[in-house]
């Protein structure tokens, strides 16, 4: 009688597992990614909310801002919009080879030196996103990056489905 109950029991659990894992294996397919801008001020600013349902895989980029490939040597000195161009091409390059680009991006990090750099700043991302949606996003003023001469790093987040 014990063999028996322990039988249905291990049959109960193991068809629960079952019927779980189909469970996700049927959500895991319906990827979304929506963006949010319910004032209209931030309507083409930024967007308040990015949802992201059944997410695959995670991007997380490192600050990416104005070091040159293959040396680090900080390109652009004095020129900010040069710098946040540059930053962009490396953050688009980075998702490109991970299968993402900058529609997948669901938040970004700006971290610049001066405060006077914001509507600059607004103006190469949105060169950079074009069509793309702006992200969840959050401008940050810091006294000095990581290296002198920087005057941005951005930090990314995307999101790809399975």
């Amino acid at each position: 009688m014990l063999r028996s109950a322990i039988l249905i029991a291990v049959g109960a659990f193991a068809f629960g597992l079952g019927s779980h894992a189909l469970s996700i294996a049927q959500s895991s397919s319906n990827f979304e990614k929506k963006n949010f801008s319910y004032n209209e001020w931030t309507k083409g600013k930024f967007s308040e909310v990015v949802t992201v349902t059944n997410p695959g895989k995670f991007i997380f980029l490192a600050g990416i801002g104005p070091e040159r490939e293959g040396d680090g040597k900080i390109v652009h000195e004095d020129n900010f919009m040069e710098q946040c161009r540059y930053a962009y091409m490396k953050i688009k390059k980075l998702l490109d080879l991970q299968g993402a680009t900058m529609n997948d991006v669901v938040r970004i990090m700006t971290y610049t030196t001066d405060v006077r750099f914001f509507q600059d700043a607004l103006k190469c991302r949105a060169e950079a996103f074009g069509s793309a949606p702006i992200p969840a996003s959050t401008f940050l003023v810091v006294s000095q990056l990581a290296w002198p001469h920087m005057a941005i790093e951005v930090d990314v987040t995307a999101m790809l489905a399975r």
